[in-house]
């Protein structure tokens, strides 16, 4: 039976070695992708600390004045005095001159970018556009292989052989006797090349398997739809999201600030990571405040509060704790997929499992090459 296992797991390994190899190294990458940003681009995420801070409408309108033509959308402030802003925009592009080829709804596109800002001065820092980083590109490959709806099947079927690999390897590698336990658990470091990459493929392996197993299965969330569908039938779960309410217009009073909304959900939802305000869109719409408490039991167990424009009050909330199962479980698929649920451990952990990832492929062409040339001796 060994045997058949064997055949399944070496001819699986050569149809998605090349992509199990792009996949694991982007997520090693990946996994840090935050804290590297914030190390090798402190000028945009961090500025000095002054006396006080502008309010969130004077930074609207300092940003708005500063970018012609630009409309702020949403406004994100982070936990810690020397903390950015990131602004959320868009800005309609200039129509250019008519010519016999242009297409006249050109000017009315609106693309929205992120701009990162002085909360105490209201200086524009940056404009920043994640698709023209390198941890976008990384984030292409490892989703789409760059390809996008192709590449994104491409991974999504060779994460589910990689599933299948892994069983398979298990099978494998289980001791017939107790005696081989050992072998199975413990590399021979005085041994040859040959051993050598046999006992790292064999134990480093058996030790990485449960982690591999569960990054990929997690992974299978952001490329298939069905099993999205999947989680919220087994949890009998519903997908919908509930609706935004509307904010009363027939009130005869003057919109609310953008500081006065941020300050009422400040003062329900407190000690927040950060504070994110969308805006209103039109007149019926509500500022909407999505805010990552400190009892977070992961980094995307956001709260949101829903405020009226006029009025000022929260009219609407959607809570993670007062969600259904099956959206709390997809909440936490993408902390699990990084080990970020772990937090920093959980992150090297991460590393560390995705660069034997990376690794396996290679020893196991080596050793079937050995043992190839083994049978033709």
């Amino acid at each position: 039976m060994k045997v058949f296992f064997r055949r399944i797991h070496l001819y699986l390994s050569f149809a998605t070695g090349l992509v199990v190899m792009v996949v694991c190294f982007t997520g090693a990458v990946l996994v840090f992708e935050e804290e590297l940003q914030h190390a090798f681009h402190k000028d945009r995420y961090y500025v000095p600390v002054q006396s006080k801070a502008m309010s969130t409408d004077a930074i609207i309108a300092s940003f708005e004045q500063q970018l012609a033509g630009s409309k702020v959308q949403q406004v994100k402030w982070f936990a810690g005095a020397d903390r950015s802003v990131e602004i959320s925009f868009v800005q309609k592009k200039k129509e250019e001159k008519k010519t016999g080829d242009a297409n006249p709804a050109a000017g009315n596109n609106e693309a929205r970018k992120t701009a990162f800002v002085n909360p105490y001065t209201g200086q524009l820092i940056e404009l920043y556009n994640y698709r023209d980083t390198f941890f976008y590109t990384m984030m292409a490959l490892h989703r789409w292989l760059l390809g996008e709806d192709i590449g994104k099947m491409i991974v999504g079927v060779c994460t589910i052989l990689f599933l299948v690999i892994l069983i398979t390897g298990l099978i494998l590698w289980w001791p017939k006797t107790r005696l081989l336990i050992k072998q199975r658990l413990s590399v021979k470091w005085t041994a040859g090349f040959k051993r050598l990459n046999h006992d790292f493929h064999i134990v480093f392996g058996f030790y990485s398997l449960i982690f591999l197993f569960v990054f990929g299965f997690t992974g299978l969330a952001w490329s298939f739809e069905w099993f999205n569908k999947g989680i919220y039938t087994v949890t009998n779960s519903s997908m919908e999201r509930p609706k935004p309410p509307k904010s009363d217009s027939t009130v005869q009073q003057p919109r609310i600030g953008a500081e006065q909304a941020l300050q009422t959900g400040m003062a329900q939802l407190k000690d927040a990571a950060y504070y994110t305000l969308a805006l209103p869109k039109d007149s019926t719409d509500v500022f909407t405040l999505t805010a990552l408490t400190a009892d977070a039991p992961h980094n995307t167990a956001s709260d949101q509060l829903f405020i009226d424009q006029y009025k000022g009050q929260v009219i609407k909330t959607n809570l993670y704790k007062d969600r259904n199962l099956g959206q709390r479980v997809r909440s936490t698929f993408k902390p699990v997929h990084t080990g970020a649920i772990f937090g920093w451990p959980g992150k090297i952990i991460s590393v560390i499992v995705c660069l034997f990832g990376v690794s396996f492929p290679i020893t196991g062409t080596i050793m079937w090459w050995n043992r190839t040339r083994k049978k033709r001796a």
